[in-house]
Parts: structure tokens; C-alpha cells; sequence
């Protein structure tokens, strides 16, 4: 026997379990191999279904006759994907099992609709119509079912003024009898001076709200009127509702100037951004670049030129429209779906709605506990379907509210005094003369009738005014902070006399 058999026999042997493991190892793999592939086909059938029920629920939102299932089947067709009229039926049995549609007829008579509540859900409070439901359902689908937009131009340029309507007369009907105040034909803004404080302060912070500000409203009425930064909380926040205020400020100092125009929109989205762009030339510019809406499938205008050509039209068309209503909801719409700066144009939009209210003497909108979920959503519908029905029924619960809160400050407040009434433009005119150094006497702003009958009551009014004059005052008389200062300054260095 050779010395080297043990050798070749342990080599012989060594190579058939070699390939024993390798013929055992090819069939494992083969068999993981079956397995994974089963997995992956029953993922790629699950997420088909799922596209094809997120189809059928757009198609019969969209619908409110119903539709048969050759109308189904065109629909899941368009939207490339294969099914079968089995399939579809099988899909469809599912759905209604589901209570996600229902279906009315028989046989090949049979039409599905998207299912309908048969009363009004609560959503945040907020009572909801169907046709709001319908638009709040198609929104909420994911982005996967959803069609790509951008900016469609028909819905500003379709908008006629006075004939066309973004907020239905039901609405409307119900916006005027809230916000009346008895001050319609007084001069602009003069329920706004009724309600300024209130009005800073929940402006300031609903609207920093919606944008995620973590400042709560006690916190806010202390920046505003102390000064007072929250602990914890960014300097970002803090300058956020301090633009607000000065925002508010540039509307109530002189609101028979305000208009719609550039230069009035223009400093707004200045106030309001002061300090918050990444680019500070953009502050107070209409945009020269492209945006994104996060979580939206609409793309914005982006051409400058065409971005300018919109931006003059929404304020003529706005200029015309007499319902002060419908002329703050269409440039609360119309400024959100242009996007006209680079960022801070829902801000814009929520102050600028209250223009129109403010030059027609009814109570303004606060925003304050508007319902932020079916707001987002209400934004969502004007931007991906121009729907307004959503975001209107928005607008109308967050009126209410503020109708509410501001009609409480002005019954809560002390009957008029019919001098201060009669000569209030006088008197203001006098106090801040009196700072200025420029009051020279009675004479100068009341006539010889006036004076003889009313002069020492008027000389009383003025020195109890000038007594009165404090920081959060100052802009009733039209005076500016380092006016004030100068006055105090100066009149702490006068000396009393002899």
C-alpha cells in the first residue's frame, strides 16, 4: 500500500462534503430566495391596492354624481395602473366593508360614491359642511396619490370683481351680522382704537402661533408691553411677535392711508420680516427666486416678471371689490397661492385680511383658537385644487370667535364723554402739539363760539390728556416714541420757577 493512500483518501473525502454543504447551501438559497421574492410581490400588491383605493376616492370626490365601475376602471387606468374589472370589484367590496364608499343601484346600474357622514363632524371644535369634508378628505391623501401642481393663473384672472365670489352668500350673510360694531360711518379704524390692545396682543401671538412660535399669550402680552423676553424660548420668537406688533402699529397709526397698494404691502412684509430673512435685501421685495411648499405637491409661480404682473393685479382686483368680507378672504387666498416674497407670506396674508375690516369699521380677525389643522388644510385646498369652501368655513368660526372677544371690551367700556366726541380730532392735535413744543393756544384749533362755551372744560380735557400720555399711548396722538422722550427729557431739565 502507497504511504501517500491516507493522504488521497482524506482529500476524496473532504471534497464529496464540500459538495454536499455547497448542494445544501443552493438549495437553502434558492429557497430564501422563493421566500424573499414571495415577500416583495406581496409588498408591491399591497402598495397597488392601496394606489388604486387612494384613485378611487379622489375619482369620487371629485364626482358628486357617482360614478359605475367603467368610470373606476377609466380612472385607475389613467393613473397607470393595471387592474382588472374582478380585481376592481374585489377592491371596491373592501372599501365599502371598510365604510370608505357606499354604493346605490343595482346590477350594471350600481354607482359608488366616497362616503359621506350623514351629520357634520366636529373637527377641532369646527362644524364643518360636507362639501368642506369632501375637500379636507382629498387633501389629506398622501402626496403619492396626489397630481402635481402649479400655479394656475385662471384663478386670479377668472376673479371678477363684485360678480365673482370666493366666500358664498351664506357666509358672507353670516360675516355681517357678527361684525357689525355701530361705528360704520365713523372715519377708518375707529372700532380698531376701541380694540388695540386686545387686538395686538391676540394678533401677535395667533398668528406667531401658526407658525409654530412656542411664545404662550400671557408671555406675549409681556414682550409686548414690558419688554419682558420668555426664558427658553428662541430670539427668534421673540422677534417674531415684536414684527407683529409693529405691523399692527403701521395699520392703526394712520389707517385712511393705508391701502392697496405696493407701498402699503410692501412695508407690511418689511415689519414682518425684519430680522427673520436669510436674505435681509429680500425684506419688503417681491422674490426673484424659486419656493417650495413643504408638504404640498404645488409649485409657485417662479418667473419674476409674471410674479410682479400677479402681485398688481390681486391689489386691483382687490381695490374694487366692495364687500370688506370677501376683499380680506380674497387677499388672505390670493397672497398665499402666489407666494409673492421669499418667505413670511402667510403672515402677510393674516394682516392683510384685516385691512378691509379695519377701513370698514367691523370687528377685525385675531385668528385667535382658529382651528390650525383645517387652516393648514384650508391652505392645502387653495393651493393644490383652488377650493375655497374650506378655508372659508376657517375664516368664518375664527371671525366668531374674535367677533366674541371684542364685543365684550366695547360693552365693558365707559360711556363717551360727547366733548372728547365732538373735538376729538382737536384734542388730539393739541396734546401732541404740547409735546412738540408747537401748542400756542385754544384759538388755533376751535372757533370763537366753541371757546366761549366750552374753553375751561376743553383747557381741563387737555391737561388731563398731556398728565396721561404714557409709552403705549403715544400713537393716539400720532406722536413717536423718541418724541415722547425728548419731551420728558425736556421737561424733567426745566426748572419749577422762582
Amino acid at each position: 500500500m502507497s504511504p501517500y493512500f491516507p493522504v488521497a483518501q482524506s482529500v476524496a473525502l473532504l471534497s464529496c462534503f464540500c459538495r454536499a454543504i455547497c448542494r445544501a447551501f443552493v438549495v437553502l438559497l434558492s429557497r430564501n430566495v422563493l421566500l424573499c421574492d414571495k415577500s416583495t410581490k406581496e409588498a408591491i400588491m399591497s402598495d397597488t391596492k392601496q394606489n388604486i383605493k387612494d384613485v378611487i376616492i379622489e375619482a369620487l370626490l371629485a364626482s358628486d354624481g357617482g360614478k359605475g365601475i367603467s368610470n373606476l376602471e377609466d380612472d385607475v387606468s389613467s393613473a397607470g395602473l393595471d387592474v382588472n374589472r374582478r380585481t376592481l370589484q374585489r377592491i371596491l367590496s373592501e372599501m365599502e366593508d371598510d365604510g370608505e364608499v357606499s354604493r346605490e343601484g343595482k346590477s350594471v346600474a350600481v354607482l359608488y360614491f366616497a362616503h359621506r357622514a350623514e351629520k357634520r363632524i366636529e373637527n377641532e371644535g369646527l362644524n364643518l359642511s360636507d362639501r368642506a369634508i369632501r375637500i379636507q378628505k382629498a387633501v389629506a391623501q398622501p402626496a403619492i396619490a396626489k397630481r402635481p401642481v402649479t400655479w394656475n393663473s385662471s384663478f386670479l384672472e377668472d376673479y371678477i370683481p363684485n360678480d365673482s365670489f370666493f366666500l358664498d352668500v351664506d357666509i358672507r350673510t353670516q360675516l355681517h351680522d357678527m361684525g357689525r360694531t355701530g361705528v360704520g360711518n365713523s372715519p377708518a379704524g375707529t372700532h380698531l382704537r376701541d380694540v388695540l390692545g386686545r387686538l395686538m396682543i391676540d394678533l401677535s401671538w395667533a398668528s406667531s402661533k401658526l407658525e409654530g412660535n412656542r411664545y404662550s399669550r400671557l408671555e406675549t402680552e409681556e414682550l409686548i408691553n414690558l419688554g419682558k423676553v420668555a426664558q427658553g424660548k428662541d430670539l427668534e420668537e421673540a422677534q417674531m411677535i415684536l414684527n407683529h406688533k409693529a405691523a399692527i402699529e403701521m395699520i392703526a397709526e394712520s389707517p385712511e392711508e393705508i391701502g392697496f397698494d405696493r407701498y402699503t404691502f410692501m412695508n407690511l412684509h418689511a415689519l414682518l420680516s425684519e430680522n427673520l430673512m436669510k436674505d435681509p435685501a429680500a425684506s419688503g421685495r417681491l422674490r426673484r427666486r424659486p419656493v417650495d411648499i413643504t408638504g404640498s405637491v404645488f409649485t409657485p409661480l417662479a418667473i419674476p416678471q409674471r410674479i410682479e404682473e400677479a402681485f398688481d393685479m390681486i391689489l386691483e382686483k382687490v381695490s374694487k371689490i366692495k364687500d370688506p368680507f370677501e376683499a380680506s378672504f380674497f387677499l388672505m387666498a390670493q397672497i398665499t397661492y402666489l407666494q409673492p416674497f421669499e418667505d413670511v407670506n402667510k403672515r402677510v396674508s393674516r394682516l392683510g385680511a384685516n385691512i378691509p375690516l379695519i377701513k370698514a369699521n367691523v370687528s377685525p380677525l385675531s385668528f385667535i383658537e382658529i382651528p390650525e389643522a383645517a387652516y393648514f388644510q384650508g391652505t392645502q385646498a387653495i393651493y393644490e385644487l383652488n377650493e375655497t369652501r374650506l378655508l372659508a368655513e376657517v375664516y368664518l368660526a375664527a371671525y366668531e370667535r374674535s367677533c366674541q372677544r371684542y364685543a365684550a371690551i366695547v360693552k365693558s367700556m365707559p360711556e363717551p364723554d360727547p366733548l372728547r366726541l365732538q373735538y376729538r380730532n382737536e384734542i388730539k392735535s393739541m396734546v401732541r402739539d404740547t409735546v412738540l413744543g408747537a401748542f400756542t393756544g385754544l384759538d388755533e384749533y376751535v372757533d370763537a363760539e366753541s371757546l366761549v362755551s366750552n374753553g375751561d372744560k376743553l383747557r381741563e380735557i387737555i391737561d388731563e390728556e398731556v398728565d396721561a400720555l404714557h409709552e403705549g399711548n403715544l400713537m393716539r396722538y400720532g406722536l413717536r416714541r423718541s418724541q415722547f422722550e425728548a419731551w420728558i427729557s425736556n421737561t424733567q431739565d426745566t426748572p419749577d420757577g422762582p
